[in-house]
């Protein structure tokens, strides 16, 4: 499943490409998605401009509006296997078979949401606090934003779940997946099998500037290509080749002096990766 990275970078193609173009018409191919399309889908968008693009968690919010006064937000989520492919006006659309929505705009370009699994969720928010809505308003802070190791000290205090569990829990903390949880335990050097109350304020502290660390080197890379993750023109991410203890089980410990080597276990149904020797 892509995550913040991986779904910032989706975000910020689309962003570039059509903010400030309007819907020309819209092209419907399967309504039985996770969330059904409803069937007046096309109508409430056409005509509309995209105005603004945000980011909350996982998930992707395309603000739209028109000179009447209409307005929507189109809240995408990718799911397992959800892409976004762009089309400017200069380069033909090229559908595929899993293409479910197409979205043409006015300048003759388009994008489609191509989803094989059909895990991945489109679907209309009209009201304008769409962050009010749940599952939003369920959601943790962005680790990205004002998160600080103090406030995931409170939250984790007297929690008996170990860490791992607790830092993918969206409720916790909003758009972390398994890849960079992994990679930042391991950069903090805290074992993921921990249960929470034992975590000291340094140590959360520690693990929060880990998570912000890697995810910005991991969005500067594009984010990390494993199956099916591709950004909107097609091309890869290149984070994996940079993983410190992601799917590297069998492989020495890259920090100097330490000898261990990369551990995998199942947590929660979850493949965990880390070092023994070096994270306590």
């Amino acid at each position: 499943m892509p995550e913040l990275p991986e779904v910032e970078t989706v975000m910020r193609g689309l962003e570039r490409a059509v903010t400030g173009k309007s819907v020309k018409h819209i092209q419907i191919n399967r309504y039985d998605l996770r969330v059904p399309i409803p069937e007046d889908f096309g109508q409430r968008l056409t005509g509309l401009s995209v105005n603004a693009f945000t980011r909350r968690g996982k998930y992707i919010a395309m603000g739209m509006a028109d000179p009447q006064g209409r307005a929507a937000h189109v809240i995408v989520h990718l799911g397992m296997s959800g892409r976004i492919r762009i089309f400017d006006s200069a380069s033909a659309y090229e559908p595929r078979k899993h293409d479910h929505i197409i979205m043409h705009m006015d300048d003759g370009g388009c994008f489609a949401y191509e989803d094989p699994r059909r895990f991945g969720m489109v679907y209309l928010s009209s009201g304008a606090n769409w962050e009010g809505e749940k599952p939003f308003s369920l959601m943790g802070p962005e680790p990205l934003g004002v998160w600080s190791g103090a406030a995931l000290h409170q939250k984790l205090s007297k929690k008996k779940t170990n860490i791992k569990a607790a830092l993918l829990d969206q409720r916790v903390v909003a758009g972390l997946g398994n890849i960079y949880v992994c990679e930042a335990l391991y950069d903090s050097g805290i074992n993921p099998q921990r249960p929470c109350e034992t975590l000291s304020l340094k140590e959360a502290n520690d693990l929060v500037e880990a998570s912000k660390a890697v995810l910005l080197k991991a969005i500067k890379a594009g984010g990390s290509t494993l199956k099916d993750y591709q950004h909107t023109d097609g091309s890869l991410g290149y984070f994996q080749h940079q993983f410190s203890v992601y799917d590297q089980e069998g492989q020495p410990c890259k920090k100097k002096g330490c000898g261990g080597t990369i551990e995998r276990i199942v947590q929660s149904g979850r493949s965990t990766f880390y070092c023994s020797v070096c994270q306590k």
